[in-house]
């Protein structure tokens, strides 16, 4: 049975193919090149950019390294164009519209799950395997997606996309581990990328200062900061810059007409171009009970109208009892109790115990019939 892993160069993807060689796969590695700084007009106040070498090149060769450990083959793909089109366009769209796309959600959608899949396919691959946290209990007619052992570490909400095509096809060799038992594994074997730190920011495009990083495709349309009763009490660098229910990097603390508390993020009014804030973590204004999401992908069974399941409005998020109803071919209304900043652009993820189902990209988000400035 002949498996290609997407090796990443991290800890994590080294632990998987270390363990697909020990249950005695075929194994061979794949590494992805999905961003080129230079074509990419990449001048962003990166702190690695006067480095010698940029930090995707440093990935790769930590994944040379960790494929020589273990004998393993080692390919290499440009799917530059691909990311490009699907994922880095996505992202900007949704960004101009004032919205937060998570741009992983689209990358294992379009990317790690296609585009990989179609290239495993030249190699001969049976399966395709990744380091997600995450689980697959394959059975004869159809394929579900579980919930990672680790909790804390759980990635089903950024495979909530994937096909049940492509999870028939897919293996995740850690996701009946946690983090710590992974590194240790790594340890053990004294793997090159064991202490290696976790990788952050965006996916691929990785660590950086995200308002430069935007400023180079997207231009700022500075405006005023408003109390939700109307009140100007500072100016924004542009909605963009700005996510539902944030609260650092306001920059309107010590305001001596207002109460001293903590200023968050809790709507935007597009045609004023203003950035609408109030205080308290839990103010009225950032609860929603129901949303409006569509891009609607279940993984394997369609799940049933009115039925209670549990969904997550971001990652790493508790689960919160829901229910739903369609109200189009691409679209439901979802149902819940009182949850705080329910962000359009962001991926609405539903299951059933351990089961991944699948999700949407909310749309509209509403408390009762009343429509959040979101």
């Amino acid at each position: 049975m002949k498996v290609i892993l997407g090796l990443s160069g991290g800890v994590d993807s080294s632990v998987a193919l270390k363990l697909l060689k020990d249950e005695g796969y075929q194994v061979e590695a794949m590494f992805m090149r999905n961003w080129d700084s230079a074509t990419n007009n990449d001048v962003l106040g990166n702190p690695d950019i006067d480095d010698e070498v940029c930090p995707q090149e440093k990935d790769y060769q930590d994944a040379e390294k960790v494929a020589n450990q273990l004998g393993i083959k080692l390919n290499r793909v440009d799917f530059i164009e691909e990311y490009w089109n699907t994922v880095f366009n996505y992202f900007l769209t949704e960004y101009k519209k004032n919205r937060t796309p998570n741009p992983d959600v689209m990358c294992n959608k379009y990317i790690k799950f296609d585009a990989f899949l179609k290239e495993a396919d030249k190699l001969g691959a049976d399966y395709i395997a990744m380091g997600h946290y995450a689980r697959v209990r394959h059975e004869e007619t159809k394929s579900y997606l579980l919930r990672g052992v680790d909790n804390n570490k759980d990635q089903t909400y950024f495979l909530s996309q994937i096909s049940q095509a492509q999870l028939r096809r897919s293996l995740f060799p850690i996701g009946h581990l946690t983090k710590p038992e992974v590194r240790k594994i790594a340890s053990d074997a004294n793997l090159y990328t064991a202490d290696k730190k976790d990788s952050t920011g965006i996916c691929f495009i990785g660590e950086r200062n995200f308002k430069k990083f935007l400023q180079n495709y997207l231009p700022a349309q500075p405006g005023n900061i408003v109390t939700t009763s109307g009140v100007v009490i500072g100016r924004h660098d542009g909605l963009m810059y700005y996510t539902i229910g944030q609260r650092k990097g306001l920059g309107i603390g010590g305001n001596h007409d207002f109460e001293n508390a903590a200023w968050f993020v809790c709507g935007k009014n597009l045609e004023k171009n203003e950035l609408i804030v109030g205080q308290g973590h839990d103010s009225i204004y950032l609860l929603s009970n129901n949303c409006f999401a569509s891009s609607i992908n279940w993984i394997c069974d369609k799940p049933i109208e009115g039925k209670e399941y549990t969904a997550k409005f971001r990652y790493r998020q508790a689960d919160n009892p829901v229910t739903f109803k369609y109200v189009g071919e691409d679209k439901i209304q979802v149902f819940y109790k009182d949850v705080r900043a329910v962000t359009p652009g962001q991926a609405v993820v539903f299951y059933d115990g351990e089961i991944c189902l699948g999700g949407g990209i909310i749309d509209d988000v509403y408390y009762n019939s009343e429509k959040r400035m979101y």
